[in-house]
């Protein structure tokens, strides 16, 4: 099973750069002998270069050239570029890129209605050709921001497209989330006119905030200085730095908080890449997951923290690392899923543990969480034997859980603020085919979200309900 990754915008770019270099990393560690396996065929074509870059493919044997599957947009040629120029230039050719040089300017109808019609066939005609490489096409990502204009114009016009060309293809979105400290003006109006089209086009949507990221890895530098944890440097994980490139580059300021997002996207593929005595496809963290269509908003959290810093650890106890995932500060969104009503959730653990650890850890967390009366058993579980490099076990929680709710009334409040001075409109109302009407139905479409998240919440705390079933007589 083949995932198809599109990067859009600066953010998108960034975390997708940093996703492919781990990626790497980690097959690297595993496919010692250098073989185009399975595993490798999820994520990379092999391709016999020799004839140039239109090369066959070649399904078996030695690793010739790998060329990532994926597209990387972005209207503002300064991040492809590096990664042109960077240790991963080989994995990408010209086909895969589509960039402009003026960016979108902050503005989301630049971003969605003036390049999503520019640049609509040349995406659908690199989107088939992607495609066309592809075995089993089974899932696309999209990795974008909110706050931009590019990623959450662009990357939304994408979304639609996906869902016109594949409407079969699950589109699962790692939508970053701007802070309120934001230092674009508009990123309330982008962010808000995004979630509309997630509402309605997406299957599932990683929401990711800036701020947590921040404290993560803050957390981690803490743990690495504080003299706790056995502080010498790994040489083959370097996992939240990037100074095991080919070339040592100066590592940026967002480089940590961006593997946190690669890291993610690395566990949340590992089931459908590697072998495992639970294999979790992606098209079932979707069926599994998500009862009802919009409320496709899952809260990821990581655990142990350690597995994200570059250094020797002794192996922690594994029902801490359990604990730690339901706990507010692992979360990649500021939120306290705890304390909140659980839809369904879904355990991925690589590594070394067994299935009885986790039946173990279920039963024994199961009493401190509110799961909605019809789906007390809502769990799902994956279990995939590699672990990441260097490390012994890692955990993925994805939660559908109302504790997202609090991020979207905060983003809907910012928005409301400009809006009511309708401060910045006339930026976007002088794009043709942009309307107020866009505003108000993005807005009206956002509060829907909200109260049916709302109506959940006022079933918490209520009757564990045990339907009654047809009485057989004996």
């Amino acid at each position: 099973a083949v995932s198809l990754p599109f990067a859009v915008g600066q953010c998108g770019n960034q975390v997708g750069c940093r996703f492919w270099d781990l990626a790497l990393r980690e097959h690297a560690a595993v496919n010692k002998k250098g073989i185009y396996d399975e595993a490798l065929s999820s994520f990379f074509r092999n391709v016999d270069t020799r004839s140039g870059d239109n090369g066959p493919d070649i399904c078996k044997g030695k690793i010739c050239s790998l060329k990532a599957r994926a597209l990387l947009i972005d209207m503002e040629e300064g991040v492809v570029n590096e990664i042109l120029q960077g240790p991963l230039r080989d994995v990408f050719d010209s086909k895969q890129l589509i960039t402009d040089v003026s960016g979108s300017g902050n503005n989301w109808a630049v971003g969605h209605k003036i390049y999503g019609c520019q640049y609509r066939e040349n995406i659908v005609e690199k989107l088939r050709k992607t495609a066309e490489h592809c075995d089993c096409l089974q899932c696309f990502f999209i990795i974008h921001s909110m706050g931009g204009g590019t990623g959450s114009g662009l990357g939304t016009f994408v979304l639609n497209l996906l869902e016109e060309e594949f409407p079969e293809v699950y589109r699962f979105v790692t939508s970053v989330y701007p802070s309120g400290e934001d230092d674009v003006i508009t990123s309330p109006y982008n962010s808000v006119l995004a979630m509309k089209e997630l509402n309605e086009h997406a299957d599932c949507v990683l929401p990711i905030e800036n701020e947590s990221l921040f404290e993560i890895v803050n957390k981690i530098h803490q743990m690495i200085n504080s003299g706790k944890l056995g502080s010498t440097v790994k040489q083959n994980s370097l996992v939240t730095s990037s100074a095991g490139n080919a070339k040592t580059l100066q590592e940026k300021p967002f480089d940590a908080m961006n593997n946190i997002v690669a890291n993610l996207l690395l566990n949340l593929t590992s089931s459908a890449r590697f072998e495992g005595s639970l294999n979790m496809d992606l098209n079932e963290i979707s069926m599994n997951l998500v009862p009802f269509p919009r409320l496709h908003y899952l809260v990821s959290s990581l655990t142990p923290l350690y597995t994200l810093a570059d250094v020797n650890v002794p192996s922690r106890r594994l029902d801490q690392m359990f604990s730690d995932a339901f706990s507010r500060d692992h979360q990649l969104i500021q939120a306290d899923p705890k304390h909140s009503l659980y839809l369904a959730c879904a355990l991925l653990v690589r590594g070394n543990v067994q299935v009885s650890d986790l039946r173990r850890n279920i039963e024994r967390l199961k009493p401190s969480l509110h799961f909605v009366s019809w789906n007390q058993e809502g769990w799902k579980t994956g279990l995939c034997s590699v672990p990441p490099v260097g490390h012994s076990h890692s955990l993925l929680a994805l939660a559908n859980n109302t504790c997202v709710k609090p991020t979207f009334i905060e983003l809907k409040d910012r928005f409301m603020k400009l809006y009511k001075k309708k401060a910045h409109l006339h930026h976007y109302l002088q794009i043709d085919g942009m309307e107020q009407s866009c505003f108000s139905e993005a807005i009206s479409s956002l509060s829907d979200l909200i109260e049916e998240y709302n109506e959940l919440d006022a079933t918490k705390g209520g009757p564990r309900i045990d339907h009654s079933r047809l009485k057989i007589a004996v």
